[in-house]
């Protein structure tokens, strides 16, 4: 016989019949405070402070050696590529610093110096060479075609440009003849027009006629004629089509060699004639 107390003494799992026992679950760690940064040790310590030394004398030492010291001073100066222009002329033109460091020299003044210098140059190039050399290299522009000024003579060359003056004509190359026939073509174009026609002539025979060609007459804008060694000529015409009338000049040389005169100012109906 059961009394009043052991039924509500009984435990949940007999009341419904089912095991409702909770699993304990850990206790929340409680938060931290802050981590320690590991410390170096002593040997860790020395050993950054000598690295740092050491760093701190290769700079020091470095620094001493290009700009300090005579083993990387500008002490001569060397160029190459010159034609015309003698290494002394170039050397005076460029008017490098020497006795100072090596790395302190502004080599792209020293470009800009000779091309304004010297007309005759078309480029330059100038660069440092370990231990004491400044090198320059030139470009010199080539003669195309000889006005006549007075007593001496103007080199152009093909793009135009009158570079120098000399006394004697280079040889092998032709000189412009301005023999005006006083047509109108004449006297609309005018003499500097005409000229840069020659030019343009001039600059783009082909590079079989190389020291072959000894003038280009200019009539009238239309009428340029390019004199050749052994008393023949070619006729170009007008400046238009160069480079066409180059490549078709060159072939029909080659299929007349022995012709004395001739005709491209149409290039698509070329003539050769006279033996």
């Amino acid at each position: 016989m059961t009394g009043p107390g052991a039924g509500a003494g009984a435990r949940p799992a007999e009341r419904g019949g089912q095991d409702r026992t909770r699993v304990p679950q850990p206790a929340a760690r409680p938060p931290e405070q802050g981590r320690r940064r590991p410390r170096l040790t002593v040997p860790a310590r020395r050993t950054v402070l000598v690295a740092l030394v050491v760093l701190t004398v290769l700079i020091g030492g470095g620094t001493w050696a290009v700009y300090g010291s005579s083993w990387l001073r500008a002490e001569r100066v060397a160029v190459s590529g010159g034609q015309v222009l003698t290494p002394q002329e170039i050397q005076r033109a460029a008017a490098v610093p020497l006795g100072g460091p090596l790395v302190s020299v502004d080599t792209g003044a020293v470009r800009k110096r000779l091309l304004k210098a010297l007309p005759r140059l078309r480029d330059a190039s100038v660069h440092r060479s370990w231990p004491h050399t400044i090198r320059v290299e030139v470009t010199e522009r080539t003669p195309s075609a000889i006005l006549k000024s007075g007593g001496k003579f103007v080199e152009v060359d093909k793009e135009g440009v009158r570079f120098a003056t000399v006394d004697q004509q280079p040889r092998g190359v032709p000189v412009v003849q301005l023999t005006p026939d006083q047509t109108a073509s004449f006297r609309h174009f005018g003499t500097k027009r005409l000229l840069q026609a020659a030019i343009s002539v001039a600059g783009r025979l082909p590079e079989s006629l190389t020291g072959r060609a000894t003038a280009i007459r200019v009539r009238s804008y239309d009428a340029i004629t390019v004199e050749l060694t052994g008393g023949r000529d070619v006729m170009w015409g007008s400046q238009e089509d160069g480079d066409r009338k180059a490549a078709v000049l060159t072939a029909l040389m080659k299929a007349e060699p022995h012709a004395t005169h001739y005709d491209v100012s149409a290039p698509t109906a070329p003539a050769a004639s006279g033996s």
